[in-house]
């Protein structure tokens, strides 16, 4: 059964995991999710085993640097300042406010907390803006993929796990396979501009929906996405 759903509204890389993210207009779908996002990211030296990758769970301010460019070299730093991706200065920088020592390891397939994609919908984060007080922000979000529904129904990604999303209308179209519901942790209680937390939107979450805000997913077939996009629904 295939349904159409809507349309890509925004498109979002975050090439250093935990910093902020670059909105894209066009990105190429490849089977470790969309072309250099989370490729690097500063591993714990202190953590051998588990998780060992430093998040804005455990330092909020991460979320203040920005990555220049799908592929960096440099980041901007919450001062205004510019320093190399690679350099000791950012890993003395960020150590400094993590506690610890860390190190910038690049993985070619990306670092990611669940699946390579993530995907959800402009009404779920609407609703939950709304019902949190907090002004819609899809930074806080941090999703891949933003999708605006005919529905407009707040957690309709539920009810797509299982499914496949094909996006375009050609034969050779990219189609992601949803996987899983998109379990939220604290991230999203940290304003992108000034880290600082609001507990109520996580709070929000699991009171209107057990906590999940939209879907995780892998790449069944790659190719590009842009914004504007149809997507369909294949369950």
């Amino acid at each position: 059964m295939q349904k159409t759903l809507g349309q890509i509204s925004e498109l979002v890389r975050y090439p250093v995991k935990s910093m902020a993210g670059i909105p894209a207009e066009s990105a190429f779908l490849g089977p470790h999710g969309l072309d250099g996002d989370r490729r690097f990211a500063f591993r714990r030296l202190a953590e051998d085993g588990g998780f060992p990758w430093l998040t804005a769970s455990r330092v909020p301010e991460l979320l203040l640097y920005h990555p220049l460019g799908i592929e960096p070299t440099h980041v901007r730093t919450p001062d205004g300042s510019q320093l190399e991706l690679r350099s000791k200065e950012l890993e003395s920088e960020i150590a400094e406010r993590h506690g610890n020592a860390v190190e910038l390891r690049m993985l070619e397939h990306g670092i990611f907390d669940d699946s390579p994609i993530s995907v959800i919908t402009r009404a779920t984060m609407a609703t939950i803006c709304r019902e949190a007080g907090a002004e819609l922000d899809t930074r806080r979000f941090r999703p891949n993929i933003v999708l605006d529904t005919h529905d407009a129904e707040p957690f309709e990604e539920d009810a797509w796990i299982g499914g496949w999303l094909v996006f375009g209308e050609s034969e050779s179209a990219p189609i992601v396979s949803l996987t899983a519901r998109d379990v939220r942790c604290m991230m999203i209680n940290l304003d992108p501009d000034t880290a600082q937390q609001n507990a109520g939107m996580m709070k929000t979450v699991v009171r209107l929906n057990d906590n999940n805000a939209g879907a995780y997913g892998t790449v069944v077939q790659i190719g590009t996405i842009r914004v504007g996009d149809r997507v369909m629904l294949t369950s």
